[in-house]
């Protein structure tokens, strides 16, 4: 399964959700797949989106807040995985998009092949964690980490290789950060 077709779909299953991308290419692919007032994009933050989606379902309790990661932003802030299941935010969904390489730099390997981040987000607290390897068990994923209270982790495998065409988030990150609070104290 391609990358983008796992962001795609990761995204149109939560239309009402407030949505954070990890940098590069996922962030670029959120943007792509269509961007809307609720997406905050983190552009040159790597490591962080899932501290930040912890921070926004801290605040905003009564929304959903859906992280989109990818394997080299989770294991570059790895204690994040703690902090949410200590904080345990019955509001936060978390979604790492897992190719095994870091997709935005040239496919370097990362250490997932051996190293399963849905054990370790299980290890840390989180309340539910599947694993998508195809499309198929990818809405079936979904409907697990989206049926019920969070934090919730699943772990998607998809295809190292980046889509042609792919866009370039075309708001700044101050733009970016004021319309997500208009959005999130709406």
């Amino acid at each position: 399964m391609k990358r983008f077709d796992a962001v795609k779909r990761t995204i149109e299953r939560a239309p009402d959700s407030l949505v954070v991308c990890c940098n590069g290419m996922i962030g670029r692919e959120g943007w792509t797949a269509g961007d809307r007032p609720g997406h905050f994009y983190m552009i040159g933050s790597m490591g962080l989106a899932s501290s930040v989606a912890l921070g926004l379902a801290l605040a905003q309790p009564a929304k959903r807040v859906l992280c989109v990661d990818g394997d080299g932003n989770v294991l570059m802030g790895l204690g994040a995985l703690a902090s949410v299941g200590a904080a345990a935010p019955k509001n936060l969904y978390h979604v790492c998009l897992d190719n095994e390489a870091h997709g935005s730099t040239g496919d370097q390997a990362t250490i997932t092949s051996k190293v399963e981040l849905d054990k370790i987000a299980a290890a840390c607290g989180y309340v539910r964690v599947a694993r998508a390897t195809d499309e198929a068990s990818l809405e079936r994923g979904l409907e697990v980490l989206l049926g019920g209270p969070g934090p919730a982790f699943l772990l998607v495998k998809v295809e190292r290789g980046n889509v042609k065409g792919i866009g370039r988030v075309e708001l700044t990150p101050r733009q970016l950060t004021d319309r997500a609070r208009a959005e999130a104290t709406r």
